[in-house]
């Protein structure tokens, strides 16, 4: 299992980015607040990694920090909570607002990120009652997207369809396929390192 990538940012896109780890391009769904933080291509980047395996997928999911990854996997947990899903919550709310959310049994404002219904809103914050309070006690917070409101439904509303290409993607990519993105002008071999 991968839990860590560190390299060369190749390519960035608001539901995903490719990253160069020596000579190999791994790509990877992101949230919004993600993308947010990722520097320029051709730039040094480090994510938390979340290998999801279910029967024949084999999908990567990239974190800026390890609080938002945690919070993916607790998210995972929620019946009827898939990859995109939980994606589109964190994109839409960042996980000091979702924490909030959570405590103060806010389904309205949960059910307003899109594609969350009300009963998927109810369900989320029964189950994450309890298991978000230690996640809550650390640090490596991080903030809804600065994006506009009107940009950010946009944006999230795009985090689904790229997740579900990512899962039905073959995992590693070859570098040269990478170039193909339009990021790079060749293979790079920055040094990087995934971590299992």
């Amino acid at each position: 299992m991968i839990a860590r990538l560190s390299g060369t940012l190749i390519d960035k896109q608001p539901g995903s980015a490719v990253v160069d780890v020596g000579g190999v391009g791994y790509q990877v769904s992101i949230p919004l607040p993600t993308y947010d933080e990722l520097g320029e291509v051709g730039g040094r980047v480090d994510l938390y990694v979340h290998t999801h395996v279910r029967q024949d997928t084999f999908a990567l999911f990239g974190f800026h920090t390890a609080r938002d990854k945690e919070i993916f996997v607790r998210l995972l947990a929620v019946n009827g909570v898939g990859p995109r899903t939980a994606l589109a919550v964190i994109s839409g709310l960042g996980s000091t607002e979702l924490i909030e959310s959570v405590r103060a049994r806010n389904v309205t404002r949960l059910s307003s990120v899109p594609g969350i219904g009300r009963k998927t809103a109810e369900r989320i914050l029964v189950d994450l009652a309890d298991r978000l309070e230690s996640i809550a006690a650390r640090g490596g917070r991080s903030r809804r997207s600065r994006t506009g409101a009107a940009q950010l439904e946009q944006r999230v509303a795009s985090v689904p369809g790229a997740a579900a290409r990512d899962a039905q993607a073959a995992v590693p990519l070859s570098t040269r396929r990478c170039r193909d993105h339009g990021g790079a002008s060749g293979p790079r071999r920055p040094g990087g390192h995934a971590d299992a």
